[in-house]
C-alpha cells in the first residue's frame, strides 16, 4: 500500500528479524484487532504488513521498491474505458454435479461411524474371559477335585476372577468415555465460524462448499479458523477437515481470474509469469501441524475463487500444497477422505478443537 511504511506500522526496524516481526504483529493485533476496538481496515493493513515482510520474496520485493512513489500529478478528465467485468461482480460457489464427485456412490448407507482408539479392552476379550471364568467354576463344582488341589483350583478361580473384574471395569471405563464424546461433539460435524470481514469471502465460500459436499462422508469433521501456536487468539488457518486419520488443510483465496501454477521452485505463477497479487503461507502452517499429529496423513490445499467475470483453471503438476478449485477439489479430495469414511479419531478431534479460535 503505497504512503504506508510497514516497518514503521509494526515498529521494527529494516534488518528485523522473522521472529522479531512476527512478535510485533502479535502484540499489535491484540489492540488494533476489530473484537478489541480497532477497526477492520486498520487491521487488515497490520495483517498485509506482517504477510508481506514475513514472506522472504515478498520482503525483497518490497524492500527492492525504495520510498513510496509520489502521488500522479492530476490529469483531465476524459471518459473511462469500458470493461466486460461485472462491476457488481460477487464469487460464488460452482454447482457440482454428483457425477464430478463417484465416491459419493461408496459411502456406507447407515451413516454410522466407529471411534478410535477403539474401547480397550474390547467387548469380545470380557465377554471371552467371563466365559471362561463361568466354565472353570462349573468345573469346580460339578467334577469336584481332590481335597488337595481343591484349595489351588479356588486360588486360581478367585485369581481368574480378579482379572475378570479389572478387564470388565477398564471396558465399562473406556464405553462411558465414548458414551460421553458422543454425547458432547457426536452430533455436530462443524466446529468453529469461518471469516466474517469483506475480504475474508473466500473462507465462506468455502465452508459453504465443505457443509455441501464433504459432510455427506459420515466421518467427517470440518474446524475454521484455526491457531498454528498453543495459546494463540489469531485464526492463521483457514479450514480443516478431519477423516479417520486424514487431515487436509485449505487456505481459501479470492484471486484474479487465470491458469495457475507452481514453478520448479514450488512459486506460484499466474498466466505463465510469478504471481505477486497475494501469499500463501499455508505451508508453514503445514509443517506445524505435522509435527502437531504426527499420526496423521496430512495434504494441503490451496483453494480459489475467481475474483471478478472470468475462470481460474490450474495446473495438474505434484506438489505439497497444489492450487485448486472447487470442482477439483471436491472430486480429489473427497476421494482421498472416502477411502475412510467412517472412522473418527477422537484425539484428533479434541486436539483440532483446542486450536479453533472462535467456537
Amino acid at each position: 500500500m503505497r504512503g504506508v511504511d510497514y516497518y514503521e506500522l509494526l515498529g521494527v526496524s529494516r534488518h528485523a528479524s522473522a521472529a522479531e516481526i512476527r512478535s510485533a504483529y502479535r502484540s499489535l493485533a491484540k489492540v488494533m484487532h476489530p473484537d478489541a476496538g480497532g477497526t477492520a481496515g486498520t487491521f487488515r493493513l497490520l495483517r498485509e504488513a506482517y504477510e508481506t515482510l514475513t514472506d522472504p520474496e515478498l520482503r525483497d520485493d518490497y524492500d527492492g521498491g525504495g520510498e513510496p512513489e509520489p502521488a500522479p500529478e492530476p490529469r483531465p478528465d476524459r471518459p473511462r474505458p469500458r470493461t466486460r467485468d461485472d462491476p457488481d461482480f460477487v464469487p460464488h460457489l460452482p454447482e457440482i454435479p454428483p457425477t464430478a464427485y463417484p465416491w459419493s456412490t461408496t459411502l456406507p448407507r447407515d451413516g454410522r461411524t466407529i471411534l478410535v482408539p477403539a474401547v480397550r479392552p474390547e467387548r469380545a476379550v470380557v465377554l471371552g474371559a467371563a466365559g471362561a471364568w463361568v466354565l472353570l467354576a462349573v468345573l469346580a463344582f460339578a467334577v469336584g477335585p481332590p481335597a488337595a488341589v481343591l484349595g489351588v483350583w479356588l486360588v486360581l478361580l478367585a485369581g481368574a476372577g480378579v482379572v475378570l473384574g479389572g478387564l470388565t471395569k477398564r471396558h465399562l471405563v473406556a464405553r462411558r468415555a465414548d458414551q460421553a464424546f458422543v454425547a458432547e461433539l457426536g452430533g455436530r460435524t462443524v466446529f468453529g465460524r469461518p471469516g466474517d470481514e469483506p475480504d475474508e469471502v473466500g473462507q465462506r465460500l468455502t465452508a459453504d462448499l465443505l457443509r455441501t459436499y464433504l459432510t455427506k462422508i459420515p466421518g467427517v469433521r470440518v474446524f475454521h479458523g484455526l491457531a498454528t501456536e498453543d495459546g494463540s487468539v489469531f485464526a492463521d488457518l483457514d479450514h480443516a477437515v478431519l477423516c479417520g486419520r486424514r487431515l487436509v488443510l485449505i487456505e481459501s483465496k479470492v484471486w484474479l481470474p487465470g491458469h495457475y501454477d507452481l514453478d520448479t521452485a514450488g512459486r506460484l505463477r499466474r498466466n505463465g509469469h510469478r504471481f505477486r497479487g497475494g501469499t500463501a503461507r499455508l505451508p508453514g502452517w503445514l509443517d506445524a501441524y505435522r509435527a502437531l499429529l504426527p499420526g496423521l496423513e496430512l495434504r494441503g490445499v490451496l483453494l480459489l475463487y475467481p475474483s471478478r467475470t472470468g475462470k481460474i483453471t490450474v495446473g495438474d503438476a505434484p506438489a505439497d500444497v497444489p492450487p485448486m478449485v472447487p470442482e477439483q477439489f471436491v472430486r480429489e479430495i473427497g476421494t482421498w477422505l472416502a477411502a475412510d469414511p467412517s472412522t473418527i479419531d477422537k484425539q484428533a478431534v479434541r486436539t483440532l478443537l483446542r486450536r479453533v479460535v472462535t467456537p
